[in-house]
């Protein structure tokens, strides 16, 4: 009885647990299961923001669409960053903890619930009901934290009263005339992103770097998986309403090696390690990230628009009964238009990932001139669909870009190029 007693594994009690902050050398510190379902709701949201972004360039309108899509994804990004680097000072775990954050899931649902008549028709009422509740139980953390960690007093304060002054701002914007829209929210987005650095000045909170470097790549791999989501279910499609062919089988294999090749370039510097050696640069980083991930997100809608293209195109070639629809549908977006919106965006988030190999590991980035070549054969790609190129065969090519960088820091690896992991921030 004793033995299977001391077998039996004590379950501690989820009680409320002290918020007094982690330790920042924690081994092996890992994103929880409640985080992977946190960022699971995402999912829903940043699929909203890439499809009607789609819906948006194949109707026309794709300057409004576009900016409408940048607020969509900003309320995105800014409620999952901030929250991820304070789970990873605070996460405790606890009860009071886990229903903050369930709070926080529901948030982004009417998030997405909002997004589509954001976009589409400037009204981001909804949107901002759900960025509301999610900061407001983000703002309670804060409290907590300046109750129970006395060292981070200050800090947690100036967190919590910036960030719920901002919320009553953002309220207060609903009932604006439509001409301060945009201006408005341009201000307050930037009194949101200067909150930290405010805060900061006082203490920065404990984070841990390779735990945070896994939660943004996670993120990354997240918006990855919606351009897959949204090419797929445009492919799928065609080939239902047409049939397979090789035009559908190339568009469907570019989308696959253009996702794989963009995620090997991402990963290519050991995040992890180089954040823990410049602590001192990780607003920076983190900041930065919001270009990397806008830039997957759109890319997301603008394969679908190229799948929407060999729609119309097969529907042309075979004079079917819904050409005609299928053709305005379009509204004038053009082979030439569709890969140069996909290039613009790849072409983004290569010259941002560089711009982070440089900050944090700036050995990686001295492969300077594997991405100009690879910025020229997207320009190249773009010039020989102008030309004529089937929209088909260029995707696949597109890969080659991303492809030439992986190549060029690997083969330094392999012959030495790389230096070793530095073990102080500089």
């Amino acid at each position: 009885m004793t033995i299977l007693r001391n077998a039996v594994p004590v379950i501690r009690p989820r009680g409320r647990r002290p918020m007094n902050g982690r330790d920042i050398h924690e081994p092996h510190r890992v994103s929880t299961p409640l985080e992977l379902l946190f960022d699971l709701f995402y999912v829903v949201a940043i699929a909203a923001a890439a499809s009607q972004l789609h819906h948006a360039v194949v109707e026309g309108h794709l300057g409004i669409g576009f900016v409408g899509f940048l607020r969509a994804f900003f309320a995105i990004w800014w409620a999952w960053m901030t929250f991820t680097w304070f789970a990873s000072a605070y996460d405790t775990d606890d009860v009071h903890y886990r229903l903050a954050m369930m709070v926080q899931m529901v948030g982004v649902l009417i998030i997405a619930a909002g997004i589509p008549k954001g976009v589409s028709e400037g009204d981001f009422t909804i949107a901002t009901i759900g960025y509301v509740v999610m900061r407001v139980a983000y703002v309670a953390m804060w409290f907590r934290v300046a109750r129970e960690h006395p060292e981070g007093r200050t800090t947690a304060l100036r967190y919590a009263w910036g960030t719920l002054f901002v919320q009553a701002l953002w309220v207060g914007r609903l009932w604006l005339p439509h001409g301060w829209d945009l201006p408005s929210w341009l201000v307050l987005a930037l009194l949101e992103v200067a909150i930290p650095i405010y805060a900061a000045r006082a203490g920065r909170a404990p984070w841990h770097a390779h735990h945070i470097a896994e939660r943004f790549g996670l993120f990354t791999i997240i918006v990855l998986g919606e351009c897959v989501l949204g090419a797929t279910s445009s492919v799928g499609g065609v080939i239902a309403s047409q049939g397979l062919s090789v035009d559908v089988l190339l568009v469907g294999l570019g989308c696959a090696s253009l996702v794989l090749a963009l995620w090997w370039v991402y990963f290519l510097v050991p995040s992890g390690e180089r954040l823990h050696a410049n602590r001192a640069r990780a607003f920076r980083w983190g900041y930065g990230h919001v270009v990397i991930f806008t830039s997957i997100a759109a890319l997301g809608g603008f394969l679908e628009v190229v799948a929407d293209q060999l729609r119309v195109a097969k529907a042309a070639a075979g004079h079917a009964a819904g050409t005609i629809a299928a053709v305005q549908g379009a509204h004038g977006v053009t082979p030439t238009l569709a890969i140069g919106l996909v290039v613009a965006a790849v072409s983004v988030f290569l010259i941002s990932t560089w711009w982070l190999f440089r900050l944090i590991a700036p050995e990686y980035s001295h492969h300077w001139k594997a991405g100009l070549l690879a910025l020229a054969i997207l320009a190249g790609v773009v010039v020989a669909v102008a030309a004529g190129l089937p929209l088909p065969w260029a995707i696949p090519l597109l890969t080659l870009a991303p492809a030439t960088v992986v190549v060029a820091i690997e083969r330094g690896r392999i012959h030495g190029a790389g230096t070793p992991v530095p073990t102080a921030a500089p």
